[in-house]
């Protein structure tokens, strides 16, 4: 299926589309790819560290892989 024909099909579902979930959803995806504005730049400096610190943790092999934690859980 060419892009342009697949862009349609997703204008036909979307002019169906009845689900306000999804719609809101949409719109978020739709302003998120509109923005100029790097989340990196807004997020608190709290933030910024943990994420930093997640990934010092996986660089350094100081990770669980999901399984594991699945089965701590009974999941």
């Amino acid at each position: 299926m060419s892009y342009d024909a697949e862009k349609l099909e997703l204008i036909r579902w979307l002019m169906d589309l009845e689900d306000k979930a999804a719609i809101s959803y949409l719109k978020v995806v739709k302003e998120s790819m509109e923005s100029t504005t790097d989340w990196g730049n807004t997020i608190s400096e709290e933030a910024r560290s943990g994420i930093m610190s997640g990934l010092e943790d996986v660089a350094n092999n100081r990770v669980t892989p999901h399984t594991e934690v699945k089965k701590v859980y009974g999941l």
